[in-house]
């Protein structure tokens, strides 16, 4: 890998080894989260602060966050075409310090669909075009240097401004020459594509977003940033070559030697079936009898009351990319492996139109729960035996490391992460975590639930994978390590030294 020259400016840099990152991101949960991109910020973000790096959280201010004590000052250096903006800093209870960026049009209930109409707002690229110029002023020390900011100190300067996703993509060409930049890519297929005059906006760097005729503030990015991270090393191979691609293979492969592959983790805070107060009852690897009267919850409230074989569980997005339909297609299989079916999950309406149809067919075997809601979603990936995850294509996924914390076994599909996270029990059986479709169709997905559910039956065998899953490490220590070494590299630190100690 190459790596980057150290800055012109390092000598000013104070002196401490310690990493000051601006964070920017459109989700940072539990405040807001409507896919992977909020948990996996917040996970992040805390293993990041554990390993010593000053990390900064800007989101845009929707409105709908609570600060306590906060502060408002007005953004400085915005382009002439940006509105006026306020960063409001302030604390939040459980999550920690955080900077909400609030403009005209920021404010709204839901990032980037109507909650009303389920349509996408109208001026969500032109928001978030506006929030990234926040963010760009922001990491040159935009809204003010001294500590009289906020008690912890001042916003800025930073070393690293660490974007994520294409919500943050324009920032890229309004950074500051002396702050590094990482590009974190957790789904290639969104890339936030705009009418092409955007580009004019953006100075001699504009240029660098046209791509097809638009301006994409993804492909602009994956140019610009100094590092690109993907959220799982398969996932990084899959996206340089042109049917993963989405239409960028060519810039990614370009930039090959700055891209990387690191994995997400979990929140085991939150991924603890000991003690999840979302749970109707605990259990550990060492005792599983929690777990069985969390099945019996589930089949409950699922309303399915035949016990005959696994009951599996899904908690999902209801778009194509999850492999919605896939998994429907398995469901008049079922009564013959013998299996019941849990999905729960919003999204398309003609999705979930399917779903009530096929739960109308099939109500002795399926059932199907619209809607989120965060505690029975715990229950799901808790009370079934096993977990599917039929993507067609899954950048780094987190409910199939979920499942295993909590001794649920994931069948997956052989794509991205679930290839990473998920290693087939048939074809390593001793080291085996759970069942993989060998491809992402309706056949192997069936394949591989058979598979799954008889090997369900033999006990000996479901506890030996059930501990490989509860005792692996899904936690932000090693992702977030990584990321750091990335910063190091930017910025040309070195590695701290590491003490030997006499034998």
């Amino acid at each position: 890998m190459t790596v980057l020259p150290p800055r012109s400016d390092i000598d000013l840099r104070p002196p401490s080894d310690v990493i000051r990152v601006l964070f920017a991101t459109a989700e940072y949960a539990p405040l807001v989260k409507v896919g992977g991109l909020g948990e996996a910020s917040s996970g992040l973000v805390n293993g990041l602060r554990a390993s010593g790096v000053e990390v900064d959280v800007v989101m845009p201010d929707y409105g709908t966050i609570e600060l306590v004590d906060p502060t408002e000052l007005p953004v400085l250096g915005l382009p002439d075409w940006a509105p006026r903006m306020v960063a409001r800093r302030g604390w939040v209870p459980g999550v920690g310090e955080l900077t909400l960026l609030r403009f005209p049009g920021s404010c709204r209930p839901s990032p980037y669909n109507n909650p009303t109409t389920g349509e996408a707002w109208p001026d969500t690229t032109e928001m978030f075009f506006t929030f990234s110029a926040g963010v760009a002023a922001l990491a040159d020390d935009g809204v003010h240097t001294s500590a009289e900011v906020s008690d912890s100190g001042p916003v800025g300067p930073y070393d690293v401004a660490h974007c994520n996703d294409w919500h943050t993509g324009a920032a890229l060409a309004m950074l500051p020459e002396d702050v590094g930049s990482i590009l974190t890519i957790h789904n290639l297929a969104y890339q936030g594509q705009a009418e092409p005059w955007w580009e004019s906006r953006f100075g001699h760097k504009g240029a660098t977003y046209r791509q097809y005729g638009q301006f994409n503030p993804l492909a602009g990015a994956v140019t610009l940033a100094d590092r690109v991270v993907m959220v799982s090393e398969a996932y990084a191979s899959e996206v340089v070559v042109e049917a993963g691609g989405c239409g960028l293979h060519n810039r990614l492969m370009e930039r090959r030697s700055d891209l990387s592959g690191i994995r997400n983790g979990i929140d085991l805070g939150l991924w603890n079936p000991a003690d999840d107060p979302l749970l109707p009852f605990g259990f550990d690897r060492d005792d599983l009898s929690g777990k069985e009267l969390c099945r019996k919850e589930l089949l409950r409230m699922a309303g399915l009351e035949a016990e005959r074989g696994p009951v599996i569980g899904m908690v999902a997005r209801m778009v194509h990319q999850k492999g919605i339909d896939l998994a429907l297609d398995v469901v008049p299989f079922l009564d013959s492996m013998p299996a019941r079916f849990v999905l729960t999950g919003s999204g398309s309406p003609s999705l979930t139109a399917m779903a009530d149809e096929v739960a109308r067919d099939y109500p002795d075997v399926f059932s199907f729960i619209p809607g989120y809601d965060e505690e029975f979603a715990h229950l799901v990936v808790a009370g079934s035996d096993l977990f599917m995850v039929p993507s067609r294509f899954e950048p780094c996924g987190l409910t199939q490391m979920q499942a295993m914390t909590c001794g649920t076994i994931p069948v997956v599909t052989n794509v991205g992460g679930l290839r990473d996270t998920v290693r087939d029990t048939d074809q390593n059986p001793r080291s085996g975590t759970g069942f993989v479709a060998h491809e992402p169709t309706s056949l192997g997905l069936i394949d591989a639930v058979h598979r799954a559910s008889r090997g369900w039956s033999n006990s000996r065998r479901r506890g030996a994978v059930q501990r490989r899953g509860m005792t692996a490490d899904w936690s932000w220590a090693k992702p977030a390590g990584r990321y750091v070494e990335l910063y190091r590299q930017i910025v040309g630190q070195p590695e701290p030294a590491v003490e030997l100690l006499a034998g």
